[in-house]
């Protein structure tokens, strides 16, 4: 991450809330060769297959890539955790079952987009928040889907 974006909301209020990824350096960890089960106690030199660049395998898109730190525990069901960080793009069509950000009445949140019988909703993964129902009246707008969530184990 090199640069952050300045983002006005309707409120007029500016918020630093994503950056997109620095492609003008590249780091190239080693993988290794064979899959490992559970564990692998450590990777021995004979092991290792090739360089890797996590840009090549999480950044389809540079142009319409950004990350975001996640805030709160509303998706803890699908694998996000506060403070873990996600690769989102802006390019891709939403569709129900993907996760997205999105931009509702002032407020940026991470949910998944789902289509119930009366519309579409933004859905948490933890029972503890409720869903936000989707209607014309609301102030809605996508600012991407999620691709991938990086996090500390």
């Amino acid at each position: 991450m090199n640069s952050c974006l300045h983002t006005a909301l309707p409120s007029g209020r500016w918020v630093r809330a994503v950056a997109r990824p620095d492609f003008g350096s590249r780091l190239a960890v080693p993988l290794a060769g064979e899959s490992v089960p559970a564990g692998f106690p450590s990777p021995a030199e004979e092991y290792l297959e090739k360089r890797l660049d996590l840009n090549e395998h999480l950044v389809a898109r540079p142009e319409s890539t950004y990350f975001v730190r996640v805030s709160g525990d509303s998706m803890i069901g699908a694998g996000i955790h506060h403070g873990d960080l996600l690769v989102v793009d802006r390019s891709l069509d939403p569709k129900p079952g993907h996760v997205i950000i999105a931009l509702v009445d002032g407020e940026f949140t991470v949910k998944r987009l789902r289509r119930t019988a009366i519309g579409l909703e933004l859905a948490p993964e933890n029972p503890e928040y409720g869903v936000i129902p989707l209607s014309e009246e609301t102030d809605f707008q996508v600012w991407g889907v999620v691709l991938h969530v990086v996090h500390k184990v």
